[in-house]
């Protein structure tokens, strides 16, 4: 099997050489993850209040959902309501979620699987392809590690798939709504560790019974992972979230209202999306909205680009409309460049300032030894 395994492992590095076979769905769109600023990030407690400040025009609603349940749809179809909104915090690697729905027929009585559900996918980095070891099975073919034949690799069998590759490089949760004496969310696939602290956390709200009607309301977030293994953490690799970038995301609103499930409700077009990242819709983390930046402010960060020449590079990251910059390195020395590199003459701990100017005033942002030189 270790043979296997390395064959296995030898193929995601080749096709990792590759571009993406299949781009995202929905290319006509790309839905919006709100940022939240640094001092308003919501607190999971199922309380909805920390929300309120993010547009409507990020709210998706079940409108923007299709039913592809192969069941005939219960007659309280209609009842059902979804609001889904997504954020993420400038700096921190993690995507927030406030689930909102209303149903005339709650049902999680069932100890198991069986669970009104919703279920997300997510691919940190859009890198796309099967993350189901299934889907893996019949996706790894010799023709796709080189040869000319284009059949299932026998070599691989799924169980040797499924602790490779199911969930590594994106991951699928199924989140129980509510959960009531279980777990919040299944993480399908080998890393099982990514729904825990300090990884995912989770509240909900709501005061149904089952088979009772009602409005529910999940809070949680979780953390994307370029490569995340049945081994644990201590190999995972989280993915880096920044402004603008797009990542892989759908969701699937599972509806069972007896026997069933009677509603299958993709946002993406594609129902196998549950298991291929390639089927993902595309998301944007934006920046934030105009109203919640400040008008000025400093901010700066820097690197050293020769440790011997003690040249460090510093890069102004302000905020709002600047016009002039002001260096102080600490040293006697200045700049008024915006982004400058200043080479130290001899060792120590410096504290260096920055001041902005502009239409809106003045801003300051001192870093008092970050810089230390030998």
């Amino acid at each position: 099997m270790h043979s296997r395994l390395k064959l296995l492992f030898a193929a995601v590095a080749l096709l990792a050489a590759f571009p993406r076979l299949a781009a995202l769905e929905k290319p006509d769109h790309t839905y919006q993850v709100f940022q939240f600023p640094a001092d308003k990030i919501p607190r999971i407690d199922g309380d909805a209040s920390d929300w309120v400040m993010v547009p409507e025009s990020y709210v998706v609603g079940k409108d923007q959902l299709t039913n592809q349940s192969k069941n005939p749809p219960a007659a309280g179809e209609k009842s059902l309501t979804v609001r889904v909104r997504v954020g993420w915090v400038k700096g921190l690697n993690r995507l927030y979620f406030l689930y909102e729905a209303e149903d005339d027929f709650w049902d999680f009585s069932d100890p198991g699987l069986r669970n009104d559900t919703f279920e997300i996918i997510v691919d940190g980095d859009a890198s796309g392809g099967p993350l189901i070891d299934k889907g893996h099975k019949e996706f790894w073919t010799s023709a796709h590690v080189g040869e000319a034949a284009a059949t299932p690799d026998d070599r691989i069998s799924v169980d040797e798939a499924h602790w490779a590759i199911h969930g590594v490089q994106a991951q699928n949760y199924h989140i129980m709504t509510p959960a009531v004496n279980k777990d919040w969310a299944v993480a399908w696939g080998s890393p099982t560790w990514i729904k825990e602290l300090p990884w995912a956390n989770s509240a909900q709200a709501f005061n149904f019974k089952h088979g009772e009607s009602g409005k529910y309301v999940l809070e949680f977030w979780i953390t994307p992972f370029d490569y995340a293994g049945p081994e644990g953490p201590q190999r995972a690799v989280e993915s880096v979230l920044t402004e603008n970038k797009i990542i892989g995301l759908a969701w699937i609103v599972i509806d069972y209202d007896g026997p069933g499930p009677r509603g299958f409700w993709t946002l993406s077009p594609k129902r196998t999306s549950y298991g291929d990242a390639s089927e993902l819709c595309a998301f944007r983390l934006m920046p934030l909205e105009p109203g919640l930046q400040p008008k000025l402010a400093a901010q700066w960060t820097w690197k050293v680009v020769d440790m011997d020449r003690r040249l460090v590079a510093f890069k102004d990251l302000s905020v709002g409309t600047v016009t002039a910059w002001k260096w102080d390195f600490g040293d006697g020395a200045t700049a008024t460049e915006q982004h400058p590199e200043h080479a130290y003459a001899k060792p120590g701990q410096y504290t260096v300032i920055l001041d902005v100017t502009g239409p809106d005033g003045t801003a300051r942002r001192s870093k008092i030894w970050d810089i230390q030189m030998k």
